[in-house]
């Protein structure tokens, strides 16, 4: 809990960030206060006591492979709490990277239900599962982890019913020296913002699972809602734009990666939708200027 108030004006809403609240009462203060001052709380859902030293989904890979398993219920356990909680506050409560079929299915009842709650995928939990892994390599490595064809299912279809919002790419760097480590050992992340639309357009859009205007309004004007930020384009606004390429194809380089860090499972993979440029702030970058 921090000074929420003095902190308002500054912010569009306030979050636990990696750790999950691992207390109702601690919540339920910490909602009733946002409540009042017209702020979200986004969440990272995760019981600790659940976790129980896991790195990668308790399903058939991990037994196979003689792993600890993170179970769903460490994620959907903690929102089935907070959605009860948003029900008593009427604080908006938003859930960060969504990855099992258990959260789907309580975040569409909350909707039903009136409640002010909303929720985000990401694109690797929209495109991999656990049968993806390869070699327990520690770029397949992530929190929550890559879930089952169920739960990747169940994602895919809260996305098109517009359950799920927003897409968002839980970007998180590491230096290859963290990574490159026994997956057990390695730290939780893959970097996420450069590539997301191509790999959503190659492997949702044209495999017509996804429509192209639900990745878009998943991408731009959904999380924009939820953060009450304008999030449309409309004459004499200041151009913030990108453009894409939806006939080139390219192949995910190393050498072309603009972050820093490089902890991504899908370099070598062949991608159509390039993004050409950017209009930032009235201003043209092309992707080569970068």
């Amino acid at each position: 809990l921090v000074d929420f108030a003095s902190l308002a004006d500054k912010v569009v809403g306030f979050s636990d960030d990696g750790t999950g609240v691992q207390t109702a009462d601690c919540m339920k203060e910490a909602m009733l206060r946002c409540a009042k001052l017209n702020k979200i709380i986004s969440a990272h859902c995760e019981v600790n006591d659940l976790l129980r030293g896991g790195y990668i989904h308790d399903g058939e890979y991990c037994k196979k492979h003689n792993h600890k398993g993170i179970c769903s219920a460490s994620e959907y356990e903690q929102i089935a709490r907070d959605c009860e909680l948003a029900k008593e506050t009427g604080c908006h409560y938003h859930v960060c990277h969504i990855s099992t079929k258990e959260t789907v299915e309580l975040l569409r009842q909350a909707k039903k239900d009136g409640l002010p709650v909303s929720g985000e995928v990401s694109p690797h939990h929209l495109i991999l599962t656990e049968e993806n892994i390869k070699d327990c390599h520690p770029n397949y490595k992530m929190n929550p982890p890559l879930r089952s064809i169920e739960d990747h299912a169940a994602l895919i279809q809260g996305l098109n019913d517009h359950t799920i919002k927003v897409i968002a790419t839980d970007h998180a760097p590491h230096a290859r020296e963290e990574k490159d480590r026994p997956i057990q050992d390695a730290p939780f992340g893959i970097i996420g913002i450069q590539h997301a639309f191509p790999l959503l357009y190659t492997y949702l859009v044209k495999k017509n699972l996804v429509s192209l205007e639900t990745i878009l309004d998943a991408l731009t004007i959904g999380p924009a809602h939820v953060l009450r930020l304008k999030g449309t384009v409309d004459i004499g606004d200041v151009a913030n734009l990108c453009i894409v390429d939806l006939d080139k194809e390219f192949e995910i380089r190393e050498a072309d990666i603009q972050s820093k860090s490089i902890n991504t499972p899908f370099i070598g993979v062949h991608c159509q939708g390039q993004i050409v440029a950017n209009i930032m702030n009235g201003k043209l970058v092309e992707m080569g200027e970068l």
